[in-house]
């Protein structure tokens, strides 16, 4: 009986593939988009992938059941309560699925979502009867338990979903025996929850005594705590989470048409058409040279989050990469669910030399240079992007707080009529910032280099809620 976790880092996303090689059986459980990496893998086992499963519907990703579905005939395993477009067998809660060595056991485990599952794994050789380990999806992380808001736009309180999380993990995790083995689907990073511990694997028995969450001594206080302080979800969520439910498009099919390369006119006949333009190089890079209008979201930073915030998902997007990233860029917008790629620019920015017409740039500004033009006679409106948590650290004198997560839908509160300066924590999301207030035709915005991390080495004033 072989267990093997995978793990993505830049969603935080674990996913596993279980597997017996006497009956030569793999269970892939919560997989990436991408599968290759899984039928890799069985194919080094020596077993075939022959089974997915899905401990819930999730939200921050859309996951690989129906790639594997296609391209290895793996049948889809879902929570009994689930409701999907396509064919599954349902996972009921005591059932029990065997192949050779490997156990597989159900737990229904509703709370985070109404469908969601812990799976129990067995290794039938050495115990049938005690567990080895148990696949707790979003139920019960290291450190902490799944949110219990992220339904509320499908109609189910958060209240009434922290109940039943209550329950699930008081009557079934926790009736688990101490040693057994917990792998959770995400780690620290993860917006699925708010206190995620770095580490991979734990036991029943150590988040028994350390999870904040598991010390709730009432039902009352478990809802209070899980409850509170919840970072705000990227909007994309409740999109990824409709997918994960639908028959949809695999990767591979939609591969060829957001890989096709696109010339300098192609693409401003798309744009003109209404496509968005998405840079994901490094945001000096951007600032350097770009296209006129494009959307800067880099590759190197937390490109998930920010791609699903500030996309419009109703317009196709020609993607700028440097030559080499165009399939990761690609890949990674399809994890989010972003699959209306109309093509990448043919080579990069090299492909816009003879496009001057095309090509814009973003002023940029150090700390102290801000800080002088702050004591100037017509001063910039300062913008803060962070959160508020960082905010109540410290912020910029007399800057106005307008959390990139929001921007969507408060982007229209900043003043128009002045030159803006924008800041975030180190200077990747005021990168995006700049270039949503620059495509709304804003043209006096400049990015501060370094956030307010480089305001605060400089020494300079700092002010406190």
């Amino acid at each position: 009986m072989v267990i093997r976790p995978f793990y993505l880092a830049c969603l935080a996303h674990a996913s596993y593939l279980l597997a017996d090689k006497r009956t030569k059986t793999a269970v892939v459980v919560d997989p990436q988009r991408d599968v290759d990496e899984y039928i890799e893998a069985a194919r080094e086992l020596g077993v075939e992938i022959r089974h997915v499963m899905l401990t819930h519907f999730h939200a921050d990703f859309v996951a690989g059941h129906l790639e594997l579905r296609d391209r290895c005939g793996a049948t889809v395993h879902l929570g009994a309560r689930a409701k999907a477009d396509y064919s599954f067998s349902p996972l009921r809660d005591g059932a029990r699925l065997e192949w050779g060595s490997l156990g597989v056991g159900v737990l229904e485990t509703p709370g985070h979502t109404p469908e969601g599952v812990c799976l129990l794994v067995y290794d039938l050789d050495a115990d049938a009867k005690r567990p080895r380990a148990v696949l707790t999806g979003d139920t019960l992380f290291i450190g902490d338990v799944g949110r219990p808001d992220l339904m509320a736009s499908a109609g189910h309180s958060a209240t009434d979903l922290a109940e039943r999380l209550y329950e699930s993990l008081t009557t079934k995790l926790m009736a688990l025996p101490d040693e057994t083995l917990v792998y959770p689907a995400h780690g620290a990073g993860s917006m699925c929850g708010k206190a995620l511990s770095s580490e991979r694997v734990s036991t029943i028995g150590e988040q028994r005594r350390y999870n904040y969450a598991l010390k709730a001594r009432s039902r009352e206080e478990f809802v209070r705590l899980v409850t509170a302080d919840q970072p705000e979800a990227p909007a994309y969520f409740a999109h990824d989470a409709d997918m994960n439910r639908r028959e949809r498009p695999t990767l591979e099919k939609n591969l060829p048409t957001a890989l096709k390369a696109v010339s300098a006119a192609e693409g401003e006949t798309l744009a003109r058409g209404g496509a968005q333009v998405l840079d994901v190089r490094d945001p000096a890079d951007f600032a350097g040279a770009h296209w006129r209008g494009a959307l800067n979201v880099g590759l190197d930073g937390k490109f998930a989050t920010w791609a699903g915030t500030v996309l419009d998902r109703s317009r196709p997007a020609l993607l700028i990469a440097e030559p080499g990233r165009e399939r990761e860029a690609v890949t990674r917008l399809a994890r989010i669910g972003f699959d209306r790629v109309a093509g990448v620019l043919n080579g990069g920015m090299a492909e816009l030399a003879a496009r001057p017409d095309l090509i814009a740039e973003t002023p940029r500004t150090t700390a102290r240079a801000l800080a002088e033009r702050l004591g100037a006679p017509e001063p910039p409106l300062v913008v803060d992007v962070r959160t508020d948590a960082e905010r109540a650290d410290g912020f910029v004198p007399g800057s106005l707080h307008v959390p990139l997560a929001q921007w969507p839908r408060r982007m229209s509160e900043i003043p128009a009529g002045r030159p803006v300066a924008v800041y975030c924590a180190g200077g990747y999301r005021s990168s995006v910032a700049a270039s949503l207030l620059r495509a709304a035709g804003r043209k006096d915005v400049t990015d501060v280099v370094g956030g307010f991390a480089a305001w605060r080495e400089e020494g300079l004033a700092e002010a406190k809620p």
